[in-house]
């Protein structure tokens, strides 16, 4: 246990502190074995859970029944809630009710603690009495140990253990015990999802598709506020970044709202591009920004970026090519009382970029004094394809460079398959520059998107001599 607890922490504090230099996940695994000792197992255990993005759930050895359901649901793919019922046999208390509150304060470890199950029921044959439900784990061979025995005679309680008959049914299982028992034994069984308001979104895997629909009502039934499940069907768009999604249960409604970092947002998830995961992420690149800095926001979607930068009183141009994005963004701003504050653009991002970001800068730089200290950033948060606008700030402007301090700060974020994710994305950006970024840039990992797939943010001031084109005498 403590090898376990140990390694854990060791593959956390190293793979974070290698974000900026080697995100290699077999440099930390090849770290993790060492440090693993003569517990070949825990090596593959480790490595199991994190790279799968969705959790799953271990069968439980010591009285398994208690917490699976019927085996005659194995295979269904029409959810019946009535298939799921059972009866197991499991050790209770006989106590007068006037006591009950004490025994179950005093036996409160050997009590089942299961969630929807109820640890105190009523005797049929005797109105004066109930019945205490036991954890069967807890007490094994229905025989109490000593220390709870001189409990009992202490209350005056009989500490002879009876069998109950105790019925389970669906609402009395978790999800994930559910879809054990009705997918094929043996495959993976997953039933994590990403909420957005009150829609949950699934990604299925092939072997699941058939089960599809069951697996949506289960996730509907079981998480209290979710009303349409849906499963992404194809890649997301690398042009609007919306993907298509198949509604497996509930109401065919997608226009959602969603709260971010005590931010409210509006859209329409099945047009707009919208990940929970990123919340962090949006507030981090927030948190830079200061009263009266200007934000450019390339790709802004519906505006994670762009409207908190507002509400720190910067001063924001927000631009996505998607229609229906800029559409969500527009009513979003004024959802949230910042439409005066934000300039808002349906461009593509290159021409964004040599229109409104360089007029703008044109205007703003040659006025900057030195000990002015407003700040200049520009987003770029389509990682698929970011990288290579990179190119549209080769002499994007003319004339005589600004002080250094007022050079724009550019966030751009891309994807890496690469064993160094942080050096490759940083080779990418400089040959799409045409400059050597060594020591005027860093790299922050924002998350792991899938096996051997990071996502990573590089931040960097533009060279003076990358960004100005000097007139010809």
């Amino acid at each position: 246990l403590w090898r376990l607890g140990y390694c854990a922490r060791l593959l956390k504090t190293n793979h974070f502190r290698t974000a900026a230099s080697n995100t290699s996940f077999p440099a930390v695994w090849m770290l993790l074995a060492q440090h693993s000792g003569r517990i070949p197992g825990l090596f593959v255990v480790v490595k199991k859970t994190t790279f799968f993005t969705m959790p799953e759930t271990v069968e439980d050895k010591t009285n398994p029944e208690l917490y699976l359901p019927h085996p005659g649901v194995r295979g269904m793919t029409l959810l019946n809630r009535e298939a799921f019922k059972r009866t197991v046999v499991v050790p209770a208390l006989k106590v007068k009710k006037e006591i009950v509150h004490r025994v179950l304060k005093s036996l409160k470890p050997s009590v089942l603690q299961r969630p929807g199950l109820k640890r105190v029921v009523e005797d049929p044959e005797d109105e004066d009495s109930r019945f205490v439900i036991l954890d069967p784990h807890k007490v094994p061979e229905f025989s109490l140990g000593e220390s709870e025995q001189q409990v009992l005679k202490q209350l005056s309680v009989h500490p002879e253990v009876c069998k109950y008959h105790l019925e389970l049914t669906y609402e009395n299982f978790k999800s994930e015990e559910i879809l054990r028992a009705v997918l094929p034994e043996g495959q993976e069984v997953t039933s994590g999802f990403s909420r957005v308001g009150h829609i949950a979104h699934l990604n299925l895997r092939d072997h699941q598709l058939p089960y599809r629909h069951l697996i949506g009502q289960v996730i509907m039934d079981k998480n209290p506020g979710i009303t349409c499940v849906v499963n992404k069907t194809n890649i997301i768009d690398s042009t609007y970044r919306n993907f298509e999604m198949e509604v497996l249960a509930g109401e065919n409604n997608l226009v959602t709202k969603v709260k971010e970092n005590n931010i409210a947002y509006e859209l329409d998830f099945s047009k707009v591009y919208w990940n929970p995961r990123l919340s962090t992420e949006h507030g981090r690149i927030v948190e830079l920004l200061k009263a009266g800095d200007v934000l450019f926001d390339v790709f802004a979607g519906i505006g994670p970026f762009a409207i908190p930068a507002a509400k720190r009183k910067c001063r924001v141009f927000a631009n996505d090519l998607n229609p229906e994005s800029y559409t969500w963004l527009l009513h979003n701003c004024k959802l949230n009382k910042v439409d005066t504050k934000v300039k808002v653009f349906n461009m593509d991002g290159r021409d964004f970029l040599r229109g409104p970001v360089r007029e703008e800068l044109s205007k703003e730089l040659p006025l900057l004094k030195e000990e002015q200290k407003t700040s200049f950033h520009i987003v770029m948060n389509l990682p698929a394809l970011a990288v290579e606008f990179l190119d549209v700030f080769r002499h994007l402007l003319v004339g005589e460079p600004c002080s250094p301090a007022g050079l724009p700060t550019v966030h751009c974020y891309g994807f890496s398959k690469h064993s160094n994710p942080a050096r490759d994305i940083q080779e990418r950006a400089e040959a799409t520059l045409g400059t050597s970024l060594a020591g005027r840039c860093s790299t922050y990992l924002v998350r792991n998107v899938a096996p051997n797939k990071e996502m990573l943010c590089l931040s960097f001031q533009i060279p003076a001599d990358v960004l100005y084109k000097r007139p010809c005498p």
